[in-house]
């Protein structure tokens, strides 16, 4: 296995950054936030070579609130993703009506992810524990594949309780559809792409964003640096649709 940062030479032309030599996924939503974010990961899989690649850096623009820890507060909110995909049981789940009036968590990533969607998830499942039980029954954390092809429901109900949550949920779907819903919330995904040499590289935003309970608007977000401390100090008051 071989980790690679990507450098401040090796941003793209339009100030954000990924995997050496290859463009990041263009990002329809939010635009000017996520470029000042720059979180991006990319990861390639083989049978004998695993890359990734993630940087995370905070700009102050405006729609952004300064940065305080790892936790990014929005000023322009999103509005949730209108999605409807299908969850680790095969039945439909629309997301929308399913998380409603409850604090959410959203990421999307993948389970062949070597480390930063698996870390991510842990991270958020260790913090939860920490929760008093009635908070940790609201609080909704909602992993949407970006690998559908190969994350199915029945894969995604295996990876999932891995985290020691079985309260996970576990969405996969068609590809264009979660493309569209991550884009609605400013993270830019590229489909899996098979190189020459047999690694396959998944381009995707390490984004978490959390959606307040009150509003349903997501205005809270962490990069792939937020620790289970971040997310541990910040839930309470996330479950509550508070600031951080």
């Amino acid at each position: 296995m071989s980790t690679e940062k990507t450098s401040p030479s090796q941003s793209g032309g339009d100030g954000t950054t990924g995997r050496p030599g290859r463009r990041t996924p263009l990002i329809v939503a939010a635009v000017a936030i996520v470029a000042a974010l720059g979180i991006v990961a990319a990861v390639g899989l083989g049978d004998d070579d695993t890359k990734d690649t993630a940087s995370s850096g905070v700009a102050q623009i405006e729609g952004v609130t300064e940065k305080t820890r790892a936790a990014t507060v929005l000023d322009r909110p999103f509005t949730k993703p209108d999605l409807v995909l299908t969850d680790t049981k095969g039945e439909s789940y629309d997301l929308r009506e399913r998380t409603k009036g409850k604090p959410t968590l959203i990421y999307f990533g993948y389970t062949n992810c070597p480390d930063v969607c698996p870390l991510t998830m842990s991270n958020i499942a260790v913090a939860k524990k920490q929760l008093p039980q009635a908070d940790q029954d609201k609080l909704q954390v909602v992993f949407v594949t970006t690998d559908p092809e190969r994350d199915t429901a029945a894969s995604l109900a295996k990876w999932l309780p891995g985290f020691g949550d079985a309260s996970f949920t576990g969405l996969t779907g068609d590809f264009s559809a979660i493309q569209a819903g991550a884009r609605s919330i400013g993270i830019g995904i590229d489909p899996p792409k098979k190189e020459k040499d047999g690694t396959v590289v998944s381009m995707h935003g390490a984004q978490v964003v959390a959606f307040s309970p009150t509003t349903d608007q997501g205005y809270v977000l962490y990069g792939e640096d937020a620790t289970v401390d971040d997310y541990a100090k910040d839930l309470p008051k996330i479950i509550k649709g508070e600031n951080p």
